[in-house]
């Protein structure tokens, strides 16, 4: 779902906002393999008080994750450097893309998890994705794939970041 006429540019990043909260709130509340079906999960989230808008575009987020770990992820090579698209690098600031690396480098993802974070990211409608964002998207993943987390990656991932979009100087 893209920003159309009837939405402002300012309320669809309201929508992308509370996505991200439903998707903590999904983390913290339902584990990979007994979240609800997404109708069931969409009234859950409806009674708990979050907005239409907000869910249909959760669990469309949702459903790509879904289909990205049926798939396998978009696995890249499982060794060697990553080297992003301009749109990734336009989408995903370098402390976005460094905090990925360091992931890779801790061992807590593998080169799977990497692509389907990836993706899962630049599915985001929005034009940026700040690293308090990423780390919600890495967490998702991470949760669906069932993949362990180290105590002091899971500190990191759930820190608290200054979203502050700074203007970007050329």
């Amino acid at each position: 779902m893209g920003a159309s006429a009837s939405f402002p540019a300012a309320a669809f990043n309201d929508f992308t906002d509370a996505m991200f909260d439903i998707l903590v709130y999904v983390f913290e509340n339902y584990l990979p393999d007994a979240c609800p079906q997404p109708d069931a999960l969409a009234k859950r989230l409806s009674a708990a008080g979050f907005e239409d808008e907000a869910i249909s575009e959760a669990l469309q987020w949702l459903a790509g994750l879904e289909r990205a770990q049926e798939d396998g992820g978009l696995c890249g090579r499982p060794t060697g450097v990553r080297i992003y698209s301009e749109a990734e690098v336009a989408k995903l600031p370098a402390d976005c893309r460094g905090f990925l690396a360091f992931l890779e480098q801790e061992a807590a993802i593998d080169a799977t998890a990497r692509e389907m974070i990836v993706e899962r990211a630049m599915a985001v409608e929005r034009p940026t994705v700040h690293l308090g964002k990423f780390k919600v998207i890495v967490l998702m993943v991470m949760w669906r794939r069932q993949l362990s987390l180290d105590n002091l990656i899971f500190e990191d991932l759930l820190a608290e970041e200054d979203e502050i979009e700074l203007p970007v100087m050329h």
